[in-house]
């Protein structure tokens, strides 16, 4: 490579540039006019400059991202069939969500010894059922996804109790040791309205409690599930940074891992008017899980809000993720923002914070206790109303939603799925932590107003 710019153009300090800057300011503030904060307490400077840098030692996977489909079991021919469909058409990898146990061997035929990754989001839990299946599946590579206390921060309840739950949970992990039966769901704090900060130390927090429970034999075998939303730089900066603070985290118990990420789009920003703006939404979303290092992504549809799972949805989802991967170079791309000073430094500023939010929970007995008494709920609630009070402002911009709209779209009769908060009216422990999407309030209000 030729040095001719190098030779040309000497460098330039870090203090030489905000000189110069100020200068052109004329008496203007720097850090009043230049300098923004986020919601989480973040800086974004107008320059960065290798004086100020600072590399974390991030580990990263060396494989590729997985395509993910996820598939609803509701009658297992069915979904044996969309899954061998997926498969046949890039996907690698395959989650069914159940509600119920299902029949096993109906669901994988023709699926096994054909390198594809399952995962699972059961809404029950069985040991007898997940060892029946973990027998099945022993040549597989197979997530099983089971967070109780995801459960109870989701619904308000345990499955059964918190001691029942715990013992299901350790025989599982006995009898089957290589197995990923655990994980952390973090999507549950991004679709409500935790900020980035928040979602980072909930998942460590989480974690640390299934450590402090099971040991740090379990490190490397729990599966770590974030939502990704339209920030773009942030939302690369937050799986790094949780990657990076995860291994701080298990230095205090001599152990380490590549935190293995699950990552899909998340819900909070999606809209039922002017639906298709959600396909640029989610392509830039799931371009930052793959430069943020997720080992796994699943798309969601672009009308995944408002109407029933179809074919045409899943298929464009899939395809937007196989672009990027076969047709935008971006196979690879989790080692791109290695040394980027902007997104090391937005990296480690979320590190820093999440790790004194994960200090304040310890000191305050814990994850559990704080969600018991309604402390992570709280906090989750007064980002969220920031984050609606700047949505309702037109601050935070949704197109075609709050700003630039298309009055003449109609939705009302388009509506095959209730888009908006199912409230369940049954008893609960806690006070649920319930995803909520910004549009919500906006869109009853067409809806009510349409002719």
């Amino acid at each position: 490579m030729s040095s001719f710019i190098t030779q040309e153009f000497p460098p330039v300090s870090a203090a030489a540039w905000k000189q110069k800057i100020q200068v052109d300011l004329k008496g203007a503030d720097y850090n009043e006019t230049l300098l923004t904060k986020t919601n989480e307490g973040i800086t974004i400077k107008p320059f960065y400059h290798a004086d100020d840098f600072e590399k974390l030692n991030i580990p990263l996977s060396k494989e590729d991202f997985k395509i993910c489909q996820k598939i609803v079991v509701s009658d297992e021919i069915d979904a044996n069939l969309k899954a061998i469909d997926a498969t046949n058409k890039g996907a690698d990898s395959v989650k069914f969500v159940a509600k119920k146990p299902f029949d096993a061997a109906l669901l994988f035929k023709n699926l096994l010894d054909k390198k594809i990754d399952f995962h699972f989001h059961f809404e029950f839990l069985s040991e007898t059922f997940i060892d029946e299946l973990a027998e099945l599946l022993k040549n597989e590579t197979v997530f099983y996804n089971i967070d109780i206390v995801g459960k109870l921060a989701r619904t308000g309840n345990w499955h059964k109790s918190l001691n029942d739950d715990f013992k299901t949970l350790e025989n599982l992990i006995s009898k089957h040791p290589a197995a990923f039966i655990l994980s952390v769901d973090a999507d549950i704090y991004q679709n409500a309205g935790a900020n980035t900060v928040q979602q980072v130390a909930y998942a460590l927090a989480v974690a640390n409690e299934y450590l402090t429970q099971f040991g740090a034999q379990i490190a490397q075998k729990i599966q770590f599930n974030f939502a990704v939303g339209n920030n773009y730089f942030f939302e690369i900066s937050k799986i790094r940074a949780f990657k990076y603070v995860y291994n701080l985290m298990l230095s205090q118990y001599d152990t380490n891992a590549n935190a293995l990420v699950f990552a899909e789009p998340s819900l909070r920003n999606k809209t039922i008017y002017d639906y298709n703006v959600n396909m640029l939404r989610t392509t830039t979303e799931n371009m930052s899980a793959i430069l943020g290092g997720a080992n796994t992504i699943s798309n969601c549809a672009y009308d995944a809000v408002f109407h029933d799972s179809n074919d045409f949805g899943d298929r464009i989802a899939r395809n937007q993720l196989l672009i990027l991967k076969e047709e935008s170079y971006f196979k690879q791309a989790q080692h791109f923002a290695t040394d980027s000073y902007y997104i090391e430094s937005v990296t480690k500023q979320l590190a820093e914070k999440a790790l004194a939010v994960f200090k304040e929970i310890e000191k305050g007995g814990g994850f559990l206790t704080q969600l018991k008494e309604g402390i992570i709920q709280r906090k989750i609630k007064e980002n969220a109303q920031k984050e609606q009070a700047q949505f309702d402002a037109g601050e935070l911009v949704l197109l075609g939603t709050n700003k630039y709209p298309n009055v003449q779209d109609k939705m009302k009769h388009d509506l095959q799925a209730n888009p908006f908060v199912a409230r369940n009216p049954q008893k609960t422990l806690i006070i649920p932590i319930i995803p909520t999407r910004l549009a919500e309030k906006l869109e009853q209000k067409r809806l009510k107003d349409e002719a």
